[in-house]
């Protein structure tokens, strides 16, 4: 009897411990989603290499160098630029590319460039002066603080940048490369942009549940939804002070 009762006590422990899992395993691993952030990826490749394509993302803007090479983008690549820039500038491949083109109506030359690899996303962050080619603009540098977001296949899935002058940038005086806690970019809030290819689902739940609570990310939602009309109504709009401002002239 006693042998019988032991038994079924063991039988029973057994069926509450199978029934009842861990804490720790009932919570699932926001890396292992396709939402992840872009924080959740690692670098696959050399320094040197997103150091160097950070860098060759400007050579499609210098006239000094060739640029009909096009960098690694993304199917879905996004390029974001803060005021007093034109917020969603190119949406897909095929957009990032046509920009590229546009942009060869204003010819600048980009001599000064400092860019550097992090080991935690974004991988590639730059510092840059342009400087336009046209009469009223020579030799006036324009500073731009810029940052590139990798998926696992060594491809650029965001751009992001800002004027690099005092009160346009992301981050405190005393943190140069944003490397600190204090830092406002959009690239480490986009659900999927941490997900293998940094594929983002743009009306997906995830998207819609952020987009709800943060306001930068429902505008960049609002703008991805229609991207040409933004980019235009957004150019109209700034075309008259953006040099201006955004350069510091």
């Amino acid at each position: 009897m006693k042998n019988r009762l032991f038994l079924g006590a063991a039988l029973l422990l057994g069926a509450m411990t199978v029934g009842c899992p861990s804490e720790e395993a009932s919570v699932p691993d926001p890396c292992a989603s396709e939402d992840a952030l872009s924080t959740c990826l690692q670098p696959t490749m050399t320094p040197a290499y997103y150091a160097q394509w950070s860098s060759g993302y400007f050579d499609t803007m210098d006239t000094a160098e060739d640029r009909d090479v096009v960098p690694p983008y993304s199917e879905f690549i996004a390029r974001w630029e803060w005021y007093p820039w034109l917020k969603l500038t190119a949406f897909g491949f095929d957009n990032i590319i046509a920009t590229d083109q546009l942009l060869r109506f204003y010819p600048s030359t980009i001599p000064e460039r400092d860019c550097r690899f992090f080991d935690e996303q974004p991988f590639g962050r730059c510092r840059v002066v342009f400087y336009y080619e046209d009469e009223e603009h020579e030799g006036r540098g324009c500073p731009i603080y810029e940052e590139f977001t990798f998926n696992d296949a060594g491809e650029i899935t965001w751009i992001e940048a800002w004027s690099d002058l005092p009160g346009f940038l992301p981050m405190p005086e005393d943190d140069p490369w944003a490397e600190g806690d204090a830092v406002d970019r959009l690239s480490t809030r986009i659900p999927g942009l941490g997900n293998a290819d940094g594929r983002i689902d743009l009306n997906g739940e995830a998207m819609n549940d952020a987009a709800a609570t943060d306001e930068d990310i429902a505008d960049f939602q609002t703008r991805a939804n229609d991207w040409y009309a933004t980019w235009a109504a957004e150019q109209e709009a700034n075309r008259e002070f953006m040099w201006e401002v955004g350069c510091g002239w």
